[in-house]
């Protein structure tokens, strides 16, 4: 018999911890190769974590609401034969006592999993650890070592998180004095507290779940990061709309799902973006990052009212049929809460359907750290002029409006509004006459 180490796995690029929310399996069950073995939830997305190892769970070394570093051992596995793992005496003890210094060990799980910018890091020399995210931010707000080290800290072994130093800094802010006035008669730059809320004994209070927590912080930091600027083209799909209602059948017989509107569309979006690369960025600083994958987010509404947004990886590479394949696989499983880390990770532009709730055009909010957002409207009837061998002539055609919402840092009116136009061009082209 040997003892093998389960540790808490990478679950996608810039995750560096999560939080344990259900042991599926006690000490003493029997447990195959890949089997799930517990809950966990990352600022991503919640997933289960499969064995390592078959054999007999033989210890449990954190517990549920824990919230483990990548690289940390939650579980001890007895195998059969000899194993890579530690002898057949080992206790969770001599596992503890193998491991690094917490913070130290956790300071280089930060380093390995998202490289931090280059600080003083004589601000920062504590025996309590700090994130790279909470240091920067200490950074950015001009908070000193000392007054880092009296905020409260919610985390494990009392360590300042992200909601600890922001709710910090709100109150800070409330009780700071008014803004001074600077030698150039500036005044210096102050955000105003938030409005006091008025309930009433009639009124429900309703807790924000965790992923609506996530989705307010990461709209509220969109907002301050980007400047986003929105622009509006009409599209005629009348040709896209007929193709879709001549092959939906014959697709259903085929595949056994429908054939919406949205990979149709997201295949226009692709198009664009190889006409125009450098919607397709990102930014690093003082830098642009231009993508050379096309990996396109697709917002999905889950029955909880939250929002969720799957990525299509390399979907350049897919025809209508891979594509809809493709969006009708991540809306299922996202509704089911089945998506995997690597669904959520490395997208570099969203398409938003706000059409399928009778939205006939939106204004939506960027998902860092890409540049741009498409809004898809409601296709609605409407008479149009249009152009016939006999002079202009009135006519029953489909239009929509496209909506994209883009960082002004980076993108200016010119390429926004040539990147949505050119999408418009595409649809509105359409091949009538193309096979599945």
């Amino acid at each position: 018999m040997a003892l093998e180490k389960m540790v808490m796995p990478k679950m996608g690029e810039s995750v560096m911890e999560g939080t344990i929310l259900t042991w599926l399996k006690q000490v003493g069950d029997t447990i195959e190769q890949d089997e799930s073995v517990l809950e966990v939830a990352t600022d991503k997305v919640d997933t289960e974590v499969p064995a390592t190892h078959a054999g007999v769970l033989k210890e449990i070394l954190v517990e549920e609401g824990d919230v483990v570093e990548v690289g940390k051992p939650i579980c001890v596995i007895e195998t059969e034969g000899e194993g890579s793992g530690d002898s057949g005496d080992t206790t969770s003890e001599k596992v503890e006592e193998k491991e690094e210094a917490p913070a130290r060990k956790e300071e280089k799980i930060a380093a390995e999993a998202t490289p931090a910018p280059v600080e003083d890091k004589s601000r920062f020399e504590s025996d309590r650890f700090y994130s790279p995210l909470v240091k920067n931010i200490a950074k950015e707000e001009n908070i000193s070592e000392e007054e880092l080290e009296r905020i409260p800290g919610t985390g494990k072994d009392n360590r300042v998180t992200k909601k600890d130093i922001l709710n910090y800094l709100d109150t800070r802010k409330t009780s700071a004095p008014a803004p001074s006035v600077s030698s150039n008669g500036a005044a210096s730059h102050q955000v105003k507290p938030s409005v006091p809320v008025s309930v009433s004994g009639d009124d429900e209070i309703i807790e924000m779940d965790r992923m609506r927590k996530m989705i307010a912080e990461r709209m509220v930091d969109s907002k301050r990061i980007s400047p986003h600027v929105t622009s509006f083209v009409e599209a005629d799909v009348t040709n896209l709309v007929t193709w879709r209602n001549r092959n939906k059948n014959d697709f259903k017989n085929r595949y056994g799902g429908s054939l919406t509107f949205t990979p149709i569309m997201i295949e226009a979006v692709v198009k664009a973006i190889k006409d125009y690369p450098m919607i397709n960025i990102q930014v690093d600083g003082n830098k642009i990052v231009k993508k050379k994958d096309i990996n396109i987010g697709m917002a999905v509404a889950l029955p909880t009212g939250n929002l969720i947004v799957p990525v299509i990886h390399n979907a350049d590479q897919l025809n209508i049929t891979g594509l809809t394949l493709k969006v009708n696989d991540l809306a299922k499983r996202a509704r089911d809460n089945k998506l995997k880390p690597d669904d959520l990770q490395n997208g570099t532009y969203t398409v938003s359907n706000v059409g399928s709730f009778g939205n006939v055009m939106g204004t939506p909010i960027i998902m860092q750290p890409q540049v741009g957002i498409l809004a898809l409207g409601a296709i609605q009837k409407k008479p149009a002029v249009v152009e016939t061998p006999n002079g202009d002539a009135i006519a029953i055609r489909y239009k929509m409006f496209l909506s994209h919402s883009y960082d002004h840092r980076v993108v200016d009116g010119a390429l926004g509004g040539m990147f949505v136009r050119r999408v418009a061009d595409y649809l509105e082209k359409f091949d009538i006459n193309q096979d599945l």
